[in-house]
């Protein structure tokens, strides 16, 4: 049997969601395998918008064949009125990809005849299925007890105290199949998921708050925190390549700011050198091209003869 501590804590988390939710019955006309594709979107959204996103698919797509093919982006299109579209796409997706490439249709139903444990087996190693999923199949299609825990229930069995930091990482809530009997294990599930859900969608909100609160008033200071902001990162340091190419760049900036600096002014010249009349020597007139230079005028000197006396 699980622990005392531990299945009053579930009783109490029962108590809780018996008084705010209705359980709601699983569809019972279902093959194994819509039960596992209706897995797929119902694991972490309310019931009734899973149940509008499966019509549709029914409804818009000519088979599951067809919706196997399409992209994640398409199927998204489809999956928008869930908690998280994008997720449930790919699960859905990567489920019958596996599904057809194990048995090249779309049909589960012999593992019905098989053993439970076995099924359920062969289930977990579907690419794309869940623990959660797993667990969905093996109650509503097997006639299994597995309780089915989406992400928001186990961070609420976490804040109460009902599992520990590496059962929340296993995804796993021991002792909770102990504690619900099997005749109310469908009942039990549904209240859960709805709780699950309230909590997965906002951890942080007023009603999440109320909720954890009134199953545990202790569980004040274990309730879900915002994570603080994480701190701008340092801007990346130069390479020393590109700091002597800023270097270069600084000197090259220097260089051109003093050329195209003012030119300085020349200095005043003092009085006494104003008034110094400049000299200038005579230039000489430039000859005519063709003209010949003209000839110099011989000095010829005259004798006298001296009379005798």
């Amino acid at each position: 049997m699980a622990t005392p501590n531990r299945a009053n804590l579930i009783n109490r988390v029962l108590k809780v969601v018996r008084k705010h939710y209705k359980p709601v019955p699983a569809a019972k006309d279902r093959t194994l395998f819509e039960h596992l594709a209706y897995a797929c979107l119902v694991e972490n959204s309310p019931h009734e918008l899973a149940e509008q996103v499966f019509n549709s698919l029914k409804a818009d797509y000519f088979d599951w064949n067809e919706v196997r093919v399409s992209t994640i982006r398409e199927l998204t299109e489809v999956t928008k009125p869930l908690v998280d579209p994008p997720q449930a796409a790919a699960r859905l997706k990567q489920t019958l990809h596996s599904v057809f490439e194990g048995v090249y249709q779309f049909d589960l139903e012999t593992l019905k005849k098989q053993n439970i444990g076995q099924s359920s087996k062969q289930l977990q190693k579907l690419k794309g299925s869940t623990p959660f999923v797993v667990a969905y199949v093996t109650q509503s299609a097997l006639g299994g007890h597995s309780i089915p825990v989406n992400n928001g229930l186990l961070i609420a069995m976490h804040v109460i105290g009902v599992i520990s930091d590496s059962e929340l990482k296993a995804g796993a809530v021991p002792g909770l199949e102990r504690v619900v009997p099997k005749t109310k294990g469908a009942e039990v599930g549904s209240l859960l998921h709805q709780l699950g859900v309230e909590i997965g969608r906002n951890p942080y909100g007023s009603n999440a708050r109320k909720l954890l609160l009134e199953i545990d008033p202790k569980a004040k200071d274990r309730l879900p925190k915002r994570k603080p902001p994480a701190p701008p990162e340092p801007p990346p340091q130069p390479t020393p390549a590109a700091a002597k190419g800023k270097a270069a760049a600084k000197d090259d900036k220097k260089k051109s700011a003093a050329k195209t600096a003012a030119p300085v002014p020349p200095a005043k010249k003092s009085a006494a050198a104003a008034k110094k009349k400049p000299t200038t020597k005579p230039t000489k007139r430039p000859t005519k091209p063709g003209s010949k230079p003209a000839k110099k005028k011989a000095t010829s000197t005259k004798l006298t003869k001296r009379k005798p006396k």
